[in-house]
């Protein structure tokens, strides 16, 4: 039994905008074997969609090292980033993005009914996310083009500052009480995505800033990629407080797989069993409730654990959860349902 799911958060966009070979439009179609999602795998392993990032990696930073080393990296915010390279980066992406919908890889879809009409049509279907809002000035001139391109999903910060508020550094046994809230821009910036109908992700940014967020917002508190600090103390990852928020307002958090936000000791490796996720998940369901958790990989940007693996080790997961006495309609919930009921909720 293969059961469709939809992932919350993916850098397979940045992976091929890094990748040096020009043809990636088939690379992402005939198969990318050291990519954790590829066409041909997203389909055999039931992918029906997800939230494709568009990410601006810090210049001059090796971004691998901050990633797996957060002991190493001093646990410090990497540098601010310019505009004008968000954009190109960007910018980058979405063409990529865009030339494989035109290819018919994929279709962007900008609200719910046109992701189940993919589906149903047995298209992949695309939400186009930013990590971070580096590409958007303060005027929110951008923020309208990009909404007239299909932009419905915004993570206010990656793990570094800017214009808007204030991300978490990668350090494990510690809390995201970490650096300001939201700058007025930023709780602006909330503002205009909620009567526009884009999605804010909560994921990476601060506990100030969550706490601006929350308390600005209309909308549904979203964390697409992220885990339960109780269970792995990094400060990427949720406190009681804010699944108690999350829930409140009848939001949804995605598990990240990336093994150093799932492991208690923190460590970037992927020598650990399917049984930690599982916790993870459990822990999510009895805070959250079982309307309020689905999946959001983080692949082709952080380490899989060992069984998992691709998007083909996703089935894995959801029989584990299967195995575990989660029952057949908690677990399509988890899958699928409950971001389709978020994105409702938030994109119209």
């Amino acid at each position: 039994m293969t059961i469709p799911f939809f992932d919350g958060h993916n850098d397979t966009l940045l992976r091929l905008f890094d990748d040096a070979r020009p043809n990636k439009v088939e690379l992402f179609t005939q198969g990318m074997a050291e990519a954790h999602i590829d066409l041909p795998r997203a389909k055999a392993a039931g992918m029906v969609g997800g939230f494709f990032a568009m990410f601006p990696p810090p210049l001059k930073t090796n971004l691998g090292a901050v990633a797996s080393a957060p002991t190493t990296s001093g646990g410090q915010l990497p540098p601010e980033l310019d505009i004008a390279e968000a954009q190109r980066t960007t910018n980058g992406m979405a063409a990529l993005m865009f030339q494989l919908e035109r290819a018919g890889a994929l279709q962007v879809c900008r609200n719910a009914a046109e992701l189940q009409g993919a589906m149903d049509a047995g298209k992949l279907a695309a939400i186009y996310h930013h990590e971070g809002a580096e590409a958007i000035d303060t005027e929110f001139n951008a923020l309208e083009v990009l909404y007239a391109a299909g932009f419905r999903s915004l993570g206010i910060t990656w793990s570094r500052a800017n214009a808007f508020g204030t991300g978490v550094p990668f350090r494990h046994d510690s809390t995201p009480d970490i650096g300001p809230g939201l700058s007025d821009a930023g709780k602006e910036l909330v503002r205009v995505c909620d009567r526009m109908g884009i999605m804010i992700d909560l994921s990476h940014l601060n506990a100030a800033g969550f706490r601006d967020v929350a308390a600005v917002s209309s909308k549904p508190l979203v964390a697409t990629h992220s885990n339960v600090h109780a269970i792995c103390p990094s400060t990427r990852n949720l406190m009681d407080w804010q699944l108690a928020a999350i829930r409140e307002s009848g939001g949804v958090v995605g598990l990240n797989y990336a093994t150093g936000f799932l492991r208690p000791d923190g460590k970037m490796e992927p020598d650990m069993e399917i049984e930690l996720m599982v916790r993870h998940v459990e822990a999510l369901v009895e805070a959250l409730g079982e309307d309020g958790v689905a999946l959001g990989s983080d692949f082709d940007g952080a380490t899989m654990p060992a069984p998992i693996k691709d998007v083909t080790g996703v089935q894995k997961l959801l029989q584990a959860l299967l195995d575990k006495g989660f029952g057949d309609e908690l677990v399509r919930k988890i899958a699928l349902g409950n971001w389709m009921s978020v994105i409702g909720r938030t994109m119209g």
